[in-house]
């Protein structure tokens, strides 16, 4: 009898493996035989599921949208909605080790994006998700508007990039965003 497969399983398996060669080596690194080596996987195989690079790192940026999303849905957080939104907010801030990766891997498309149109897709879906998301976080606080949905999204990209250049540290962001916070709420 056929051995039964479960590709979807798989091609989880080999973005974990991107992600860690990312975590120790860097996004600049990554190619079907660092990835091969890294899961164990044969070159080949490994093509079976992803034939390019840019396609391995295509599947690992949607993964940085699926686990935010995953971690924002099984969110409860109490209180009013300010300490929600910024429950919610923090979930796509690199503030640890994990969040870093995920960041590394989001900016790193936007470079990789200008030369190749189908990672620029799964870049502007990134983008795109994380705009719905603030502008659904900028109505939960009163403070609808495209506007305001466009400069929450600009702070956390911002605090999110300052943070990964070490201009800021994981801290001091949490403050500037809690500052910003306190000014929706007037």
């Amino acid at each position: 009898m056929p051995k039964l497969v479960d590709h979807a399983a798989r091609r989880r398996e080999l973005a974990a493996a991107v992600w860690r060669v990312i975590a120790r080596d860097g996004v600049a690194e990554v190619s079907i035989r660092a990835v091969a080596a890294e899961s164990g996987w044969s070159s080949g195989a490994l093509r079976h599921y992803f034939a390019t690079r840019g396609e391995l790192l295509a599947f690992a940026c949607e993964q940085v949208t699926e686990r935010a999303t995953a971690r924002i849905r099984d969110l409860d957080p109490p209180g009013p909605p300010r300490a929600q939104v910024r429950a919610v907010l923090l979930e796509v801030m690199p503030l640890d080790t994990e969040r870093r990766i995920e960041a590394s891997i989001s900016f790193a498309f936007l470079a990789l994006g200008l030369g190749d149109p189908a990672l620029a897709r799964v870049q502007r879906q990134q983008h795109a998700a994380l705009y719905e998301l603030c502008r659904s976080l900028a109505a939960q606080l009163g403070a609808g508007g495209e506007a305001v949905a466009r400069r929450l999204h600009a702070l956390v990209d911002g605090l999110s990039l300052q943070i990964m250049a070490g201009h800021l540290s994981p801290e001091a962001a949490v403050a500037e965003l809690d500052a910003y916070l306190a000014e929706l709420a007037g």
